[in-house]
């Protein structure tokens, strides 16, 4: 599907928008649940990826085809691994083949997991055969991917005798780990996180407990890029957020006040409203910690005019796509200035937009929501547009409701 995109007649916007469960925040929950079934789950996101890990789990035998999502893979190789009589092979799409799985699978085989590879060393397909997991130490590389991280201490309160996970090195995507420790605090399990060593007690069984997900901040962030490039005194009212969240991505709260975006935090909602404050024209962010909008930040700053450097971005080169390429590549047709490396992008101020470029969106829904606020500023394309569907399936709906001209072609 092929979009053709154009901004709201009226650049003042004011109105509300209501947006499901975070994916991240379901994803986890979903796991818990399959763990203890007493656990109960409310505002789930309504996203492919939410759907198919929620599939994954019902499954006891056979193939299970994750297709992009990335979350669910690590998830549920945790999962697998550690239910003993089920036998399953893990799969997804070409892409999923391509993203690296081996750190993880080797965590899972010292603590007495069986995993196999059915194509190439280290990557997906997999075959899990699952054990009774009875060891109950382990290290992982500290700036590996979160969702190594979280799908071992998901399972560990599962495991006879608990988890005891020393990370190696500098830690990235703390808030990440945290949000997963605090829904296994919340569900009656014992944690702790001091230094480089995390502990997960061991529980056999849990309380009832309804768990209750915040709404999805990397989806708050594309409306945070239309509020910036918006005129002074629009007013987007987002609801289910809380300003104590456990999602990393709430940073964005703080990051955009750099771009003129104030957030006013209501009863389970936020209300963002663009101010008059001058713009920086070189901005830097340190995005180690969320990963996830940098995406959003950088197409910020390009339709603003401003430049912006961004760090700690190793992990987008294993994302839906290399993200860092994805981005370099689309925002220079647009006419931007931009430099990327392994780990950081770079943006230099310029002026102007050119018209009716059409987007490719990489199988990756980040790349489609990210541009989708350009609209503000220039008439676009969105090649594969119903790639969203894998987070955020209302997006294109909600943006209508703003009053952008979408049009399929």
């Amino acid at each position: 599907m092929k979009l053709q995109l154009t901004g709201p007649s009226n650049t003042k916007l004011n109105d509300t928008i209501t947006i499901t469960g975070s994916k991240s925040e379901s994803n986890r929950s979903l796991l818990l649940s399959a763990l203890y079934p007493n656990i109960k789950i409310e505002n789930i996101s309504n996203s492919d990826d939410a759907q198919v890990m929620a599939k994954g789990l019902e499954i006891t035998e056979g193939t299970v085809d994750i297709h992009h999502a990335g979350t669910a893979m690590r998830f549920l190789t945790g999962y697998f691994a550690s239910q003993a009589g089920k036998e399953v092979v893990l799969t997804g799409s070409k892409r999923m083949t391509e993203r690296p799985i081996k750190i993880l699978v080797d965590a899972l085989k010292t603590l007495g997991a069986e995993i196999s590879y059915i194509q190439d060393e280290g990557y997906p397909p997999i075959k899990i055969k699952g054990q009774q997991i009875v060891k109950d130490k382990v290290s992982l590389p500290a700036n590996v991917s979160s969702q190594y991280i979280s799908s071992l201490l998901l399972i560990a309160p599962s495991l006879e005798n608990g988890l005891e996970l020393e990370l190696i090195g500098k830690i990235t995507s703390v808030p990440y780990i945290k949000m997963t420790l605090a829904l296994l605090e919340e569900i009656g399990v014992e944690t702790s996180f001091e230094g480089n060593l995390i502990k997960v007690s061991a529980k056999e069984k849990v309380a009832p407990k309804t768990l209750v997900v915040e709404s999805d901040w990397s989806s708050a962030s594309y409306y945070y890029s239309i509020c910036a490039l918006a005129t002074p005194g629009t007013q987007i009212t987002l609801s289910a957020y809380k300003k104590e969240s456990l999602q990393g991505d709430s940073v964005l709260a703080n990051i955009y006040t750099s771009f003129g975006v104030e957030t006013t935090y209501g009863n389970n909602n936020i209300t963002l409203k663009k101010t008059d404050k001058k713009i920086e024209s070189k901005n830097e962010f340190d995005l180690a910690n969320a990963p996830d909008i940098a995406q959003t930040i950088a197409v910020t700053c390009f339709g603003l005019g401003v430049g912006c450097y961004l760090t700690g971005l190793h992990t987008l080169k294993i994302k839906e796509t290399d993200r860092l390429e994805a981005l370099h590549t689309e925002l220079s047709k647009l006419g931007a200035n931009i430099t990327v490396t392994d780990k950081t992008l770079t943006i230099i101020p310029s002026v102007g937009i050119l018209e009716d470029i059409a987007i490719d969106t990489y199988n990756d829904h980040r790349m489609a929501m990210a541009f989708a606020p350009l609209a503000m500023k220039t008439t676009l394309f969105v090649n594969d547009a119903e790639v969203v569907s894998k987070s955020y399936p209302d997006f294109w709906n909600d943006l209508k409701q703003l009053d952008f001209g979408i049009k399929e072609l």
